[in-house]
This record gives C-alpha cells, structure tokens and sequence, in this order.
C-alpha cells in the first residue's frame, strides 16, 4: 500500500493479533478493520485482538477507547485486551473492565527505568600462586555447540491443528491442510503444498524465511508481518515459492 496505515496488525504466535495504534482516528481504524474482515472473514471473522496503545504520545481517555472498541467490535473482531505500557495504560485497563498482556511488557516501558546498581568495593585480588614446571597438557576436547537441532514434522498438519517449533527451525514434509498452523520461532520449510497458515520468526527474528513448494497459503507471516491470500498475486499461487522480510515489506518471490 502507499500511504502508512492508521494502525499496524500483526499476527502472533497464539492467534491472538496485535492492534498497535499509529494514529488514534476511530473512524479510519474501523474502516481498515472491516477491511481486513471483508478480505479474509475466514482469519479475522471475530478473531481475537490485542488493543496497543504504546505507540502514541498520550494515552488516549476512556471515551475515546471505548468508542474504539465498539468500533473493532463493530467491523467484525473482538478486543480482548491492551497490551501492557505505562503506569496511565495500567489505569485505562482497569477503567474499560478489559485485562492486560504481559507479553509485551518488555517493548514498551518506557518511563519507568530501573536506576543504576550502586558500584561495589571489590577486595584486591590474591597474587597469583607460583609457576610450576609441568608435562605438556593433554590436548583439549573437543567443544560441543550448543544448537538446537531442527523440528522435523513428517505427519500431515490438518484442518485446526497447529506444530510450533520453539527457538528452532521447522520442517514439514508433508502438507499443511487448510484451517492449520505451523509456527517456528525460525524458519519454515514445506515439501509439500501449504493450504494454511505458516508463520516464521514467531518471536520477532527478522531473518527467519518461509520455503514453500506449492504455495496455496491462507495467510504467511514473518516477525508479525503478514499476507491474506487476497494480498498475493495469483501467479505465485501452486508455485514453488520463498518468503521474506525486506524493510520491513514481506516478499513473496517464486524459486527455480
């Protein structure tokens, strides 16, 4: 699109999306929800939605939230929550009976920072034992990483089922039906066709890539951003195809 959005949704790991508001416009959010809605009813249809205010200088008022709300609720989804910020967003959740998500705590705290731990008096350290004549050492073994292997999924994923891969790749090598989800906190590789959902990057790794060989995709996200089926030209569809994020645009090109 070639205007900035009113507000930013992304996708997150759970189904739950996040609603971070750009510009607090009731009108205009409403609209783009019900967009959203009318495109794909399937993924947003009453689907359930974090409101975030931290993007915005001020919090708003309760009347002002309120009529968001009934806004979101009008075009279609349903505001679960606000997602934690200031001691003043604190407030507000409690004023609109509406609970707050710790999750994303650590991104918006922004006034309150913890003061400085106080220098401590180090005692003067010993002085070092004598050298010693010793044989040579005996060579070292060998360090073993640390890595996580790669989930390998090898059942067909189908219709309301969802694999997640935590702080790993996943691998699916078989189909992904329509109605399911798989996620990775990594990347995604498919050998077979993706009817579903796939979403890499699940905890907001930027270089994380989804590998598809016959993209028939719902909806394909990376760190939060993401794409309906609607959004994606019908020449890549049935095709072999590889995703990723590129300021912070999601591309969708075909392989050879």
């Amino acid at each position: 699109m070639d205007f900035e959005l009113a507000g930013e949704l992304k996708i997150g790991q759970v189904g739950i999306a996040n609603l971070r508001i750009r510009t607090l416009d009731v009108a205009r959010l409403t609209e783009e929800m019900r967009g959203r809605v009318q495109r794909a009813p399937k993924l947003f249809a009453r689907a359930a939605v974090v409101i975030d205010f931290g993007g915005l200088t001020r919090t708003p008022d309760e009347a002002t939230a309120r009529a968001l709300i009934e806004g979101l609720r009008d075009a279609g989804v349903l505001p679960v929550a606000l997602a934690y910020g200031t001691t003043e967003i604190e407030r507000l959740s409690e004023a609109l009976g509406l609970p707050l998500l710790a999750k994303f705590r650590a991104s918006y705290e922004r006034d309150e920072q913890a003061p400085s731990p106080a220098p401590t008096l180090r005692e003067p350290e010993p002085p070092p034992p004598p050298k010693v004549a010793k044989s040579a050492p005996a060579a070292a073994a060998p360090a073993v990483a640390n890595v996580a292997p790669g989930m390998i999924q090898s059942a067909p994923v189908r219709s309301g089922q969802q694999i997640y891969a935590e702080n790993r790749d996943l691998t699916v090598l078989t189909t992904v039906g329509a109605g399911a989800e798989v996620i990775s906190d990594g990347s995604v590789h498919i050998y077979g066709p993706l009817r579903g959902r796939a979403l890499a990057g699940a905890k907001g790794n930027e270089q994380a890539r989804i590998f598809c060989r016959e993209f028939h995709a719902e909806l394909v996200a990376i760190a939060g951003h993401y794409k309906v089926m609607e959004e994606i030209p019908k020449e890549l569809r049935g095709k072999a195809v590889q995703i990723w994020l590129e300021d912070q645009q999601l591309k969708i090109a075909a392989q050879d």
